[in-house]
């Protein structure tokens, strides 16, 4: 069904080590508002949809949220590459690499596992794509955030790219609500 194609959406190319962004961005990966839990949310969502527009939408947008799943995992693997236990523990990831060592692990920047208690799979469409419009401005208020906590270049332009992603993302589930609206006056009968 997918093609992966051997290449980051947005080059990832952080040049230093900062724990301690790093420990910020993991919420971007297994926070209740991070790539990881759009994904899954829409990719589960999909299959109720009812026509077959708004399914290729929640297809195309939730795969395209695990190759920002991948950004972000680039991230936090470049900031932290070469890192010493003691720095680990000195930034908040002691936890973290206790139990993982330096692999990327679901989780939010406190180090809480990531939970699919988070997302939300109604059997309503429109209840499902207000949801979507909602998490996708929950995440690019959550990339604003992250940008005001650095001074890096870098991170900034990973984090700008990805945050510009959730603003279309946000016009896509906009423009599949009303086609659904649109279907579903036209299943009416008088």
């Amino acid at each position: 069904m997918w093609i992966y194609e051997k290449a980051l959406q947005f080059p990832v190319n952080l040049k230093c080590k900062d724990l301690q962004m790093a420990k910020y961005i993991y919420t971007q990966l297994g926070g209740p508002n991070g790539e990881l839990a759009a994904a899954l949310r829409y990719l589960q969502q999909r299959y109720t949809m009812p026509t077959g527009k708004t399914i290729a939408l929640l297809t195309d947008i939730g795969t395209e949220e695990l190759a920002h799943a991948e950004m972000i995992s680039a991230m936090v693997y470049q900031l932290t590459d070469g890192a010493t236990p003691e720095e680990m523990r000195k930034y908040g990831l002691g936890s973290n690499y206790a139990q993982n060592g330096h692999g990327i692990f679901p989780a939010d920047s406190n180090g809480v596992p990531f939970s699919a208690s988070t997302i939300a799979v109604m059997g309503d469409a429109v209840t499902n794509l207000h949801e979507d419009m909602a998490a996708e401005q929950k995440a690019l208020a959550t990339y604003y955030q992250l940008i005001n906590l650095t001074d890096n270049v870098d991170i900034k332009d990973t984090l700008r790219f990805l945050g510009q992603r959730e603003i279309t993302h946000y016009q896509r589930f906009g423009e599949a609500l009303m086609d659904v609206y649109e279907y579903n006056d036209c299943k009416k009968v008088f």
